[in-house]
């Protein structure tokens, strides 16, 4: 049963091909000292391809995927839907079915739970994959879990998600999918936190994007975030964005859109002091995982709680140094767009010598 279902705790750092890189990322976060995480499982990828290996149309349409390219967006879109009926048709082996029952009677059937998708091909230093497969909130019962289940396996092949992994060189059949399935918290904010600037790609400027209710609202672009930017420990910039819409769960499972009232629509969604304490807490999980990070965190009576962290990928490299001197590092990524010659003035610029000479 174990090789089916890992709970966060059991995970290992050597399991990305068995939980995927959110759960591989989740199972760490969850091991850090002070930081909470909602407490939850993995469906193994084992469960995935269990489901699909002997099913011969699916291997037969995924042959025919992988003779595109990602410019074919029509035989693309065509194919993937194939695949992804394939995938939502087929049943559940029995002994997956039993392990997540299993799991789900020790943290509570009655309860909401958050289904995730986790791919192998996710969340890694080198490409994030953000967004391409599906997550679905407030699902409650067994039944509803196990089907939404299937619904996130399906979606490794959405069209999105498949011309992803085309065009950063993934092959469609060495990438699986692991589920996660983690208990919902009811945050009355949530968002982004960034512990190093997505703009100007400041290692030492961390920045926080925050709204009412779940942070779906944020990812999905429905509505403008609250914007907070700290460095050492100071507050240094703050945005306050009109929050005219906010996502909720529902009692009876799922999640509705509600218009914020007018008189909180322009108030700042966290306290100062609340902004300082996240900004710990993104320092704290940076330091654990080596590098910066793309952090999603929910805010619930006072508490916040980490539902994901992975390295931001869109960084600028910075080459290491053995020593305690300054450093001047210069960025030519821009060169790309000039269409003229370089006149002599600029060209001794990036004269290596010259520019040694000067410094």
């Amino acid at each position: 049963m174990s090789s089916l279902v890992l709970g966060f705790q059991e995970t290992e750092k050597n399991q990305l091909l068995l939980v995927g890189g959110k759960g591989l990322n989740l199972g760490e976060l969850s091991k850090i000292e002070g930081i909470q995480v909602p407490e939850g499982f993995c469906v193994t990828t084992v469960g995935y391809q269990r489901a699909i290996e002997q099913n011969e149309t699916y291997h037969a349409l995924l042959g025919r995927l992988t003779m595109l390219k990602a410019e074919d967006r029509d035989q693309i879109g065509e194919i993937s839907k194939k695949i992804r009926q394939t995938i939502m048709d087929v049943e559940i082996p029995s002994d997956v079915v039993t392990a997540v029952t299993h799991y789900l009677s020790q943290f509570g059937e009655e309860h909401a739970y958050a289904v995730r998708s986790s791919a192998t091909a996710e969340d890694l230093p080198h490409a994030s994959f953000a967004g391409q497969q599906d997550t679905y909130l407030n699902i409650i019962g067994v039944d509803a879990i196990l089907q939404h289940v299937s619904k996130c396996w399906a979606s490794l092949f959405t069209d999105r998600a498949v011309i992803y992994r085309m065009q950063n060189g993934f092959d469609h059949s060495q990438v699986y999918l692991s589920v996660i399935v983690q208990r919902m918290v009811f945050p009355q904010a949530s968002g982004i936190l960034f512990t190093a600037d997505p703009i100007t790609g400041s290692r030492k400027l961390l920045s926080i994007d925050a709204g009412f209710g779940l942070g779906e609202a944020l990812v999905s672009g429905l509505v403008s975030a609250d914007c907070y930017k700290v460095r050492e420990g100071k507050i240094v910039e703050k945005r306050i964005a009109t929050k005219k819409l906010a996502i909720y769960a529902r009692k009876e499972g799922g999640t509705e859109t509600k218009q914020i009232d007018p008189d909180r629509q322009k108030m700042q969604t966290l306290t100062d002091e609340q902004i300082l304490q996240l900004a710990r807490i993104g320092r704290q999980i940076e330091a654990y995982f080596g590098q910066p990070q793309d952090i999603e965190w929910c805010l619930v009576d006072d508490i916040f709680y980490i539902v994901q962290s992975r390295p931001i990928t869109t960084l600028f490299p910075i080459p290491e140094a053995n020593d305690q001197e300054n450093h001047v590092y210069i960025s030519v990524g821009h060169q790309q767009m000039m269409t003229d010659p370089i006149k002599p003035l600029g060209l001794s610029f990036f004269s290596v010598d010259d520019f040694c000479t000067h410094a």
